[in-house]
């Protein structure tokens, strides 16, 4: 029988926490980076200066030409009452990496991430002794998909084999808890398949290795029939994962609190671990600043219903949430 490996003290110390009080995430990084208005040579610097393909829009990428960025996000987020920040590592596989032709920076986008983060972490710790601090590391979804073909005339065809994505994912997970995380978060799932890879990757690196990070898995729902992207309901999803033994799992982005609603509440009656869960500011509108519409006070105000109706574990938003909407969630929930 196969020995299992120790929880780490990371793992101690979040579960203690969980079991206090909720947990609060911190909102968008792109949402945060978009307000700096960058230009092409801050997505460059001296690294990448002479690169042959237009590098703007790879904000992971600013990891290594613009940390001070990156720093000064990842503080406002703690300073709004987040408990854990994700790292800037959204697209920071080798596969997410293809479309920069820069496949071979994902090792090190993941380490130097994991490191900017654990570096503010620490530093609010270090003023104010009663705080704790995580830094969890985002593997996000990839832009290939497993399960579905890309092209209607092939529709046997995929752009990626599960075994490319799980050397991708290694890579990544590698990277991370190198730089140092204390969790990983498997975040904006839209294809169980890839997500499958991605565990297995974390797996198969916990195997290798002397301990065990907490692991939270994260879901999107696309749209008002229920359904992931790939076509899984709520519940077929969760048995499909429900293996890994997550830390918690949970729901993200592509809807509004309002509208996610009946999802988390069916999540959280069906499954066995911590529940979390981070909406985006509403629904998307191309005019709004954000993109998105939905006020700080309007998102804190959702989530305390998920509170009071003990729906969730741990929370903090998505795209289109900023520090204030951290600030309102957190005034509205910490009691």
């Amino acid at each position: 029988m196969k020995q299992q490996k120790p929880l780490s003290l990371h793992y101690k110390e979040l579960e203690s926490l969980v079991n206090q009080r909720l947990v609060f995430l911190d909102g968008a990084m792109g949402t945060m980076i978009q307000r700096y208005k960058l230009t092409e040579e801050d997505y460059r610097g001296e690294l990448f200066k002479d690169h042959h393909k237009d590098l703007k829009g790879n904000n992971d990428l600013l990891s290594l030409t613009r940390p001070d960025i990156i720093k000064e996000i990842h503080r406002q987020y703690y300073d709004a009452g987040s408990d854990i920040v994700e790292t800037n590592t959204f697209s920071a596989t080798s596969i997410g990496q293809k479309d920069y032709d820069l496949p071979s920076v994902a090792y090190d986008l993941n380490v130097a991430s994991a490191k900017i983060a654990k570096e503010v972490a620490n530093d609010i710790m270090l003023k104010d002794s009663k705080r704790k601090c995580f830094v969890a590391g985002s593997l996000g979804p990839t832009n290939v998909t497993a399960s579905l073909s890309p092209d209607v005339n092939d529709p046997g065809y995929r752009a990626v084999t599960f075994d490319q994505l799980v050397d991708a994912y290694y890579e990544q997970t590698k990277g991370l808890i190198d730089g140092g995380v204390d969790l990983l978060i498997v975040e904006t799932i839209f294809d169980t398949l890839n997500a499958k890879a991605c565990l297995f990757a974390i797996e198969k690196f916990f195997d290798q290795h002397h301990e065990r990070l907490p692991v939270m898995i994260s879901v999107t729902i696309t749209d008002a029939s229920g359904r992931t992207l790939s076509g899984q309901t709520i519940a077929a999803f969760w048995h499909s994962v429900r293996h890994a033994k997550p830390f918690s799992v949970g729901i993200n982005c592509a809807l509004g609190a309002k509208e996610m609603r009946p999802y988390i509440e069916e999540l959280s009656q069906i499954a066995d671990c911590y529940i979390s869960c981070y909406p985006n500011a509403g629904l998307p509108n191309p005019l709004s600043d954000t993109g998105y519409d939905e006020l700080p006070q309007d998102t804190a105000e959702f989530l305390t219903d998920f509170a009071e109706s003990k729906f969730i574990n741990l929370v903090g938003g998505c795209c289109g949430t900023t520090p204030d909407h951290i600030q309102a969630i957190y005034n509205h929930l910490k009691n």
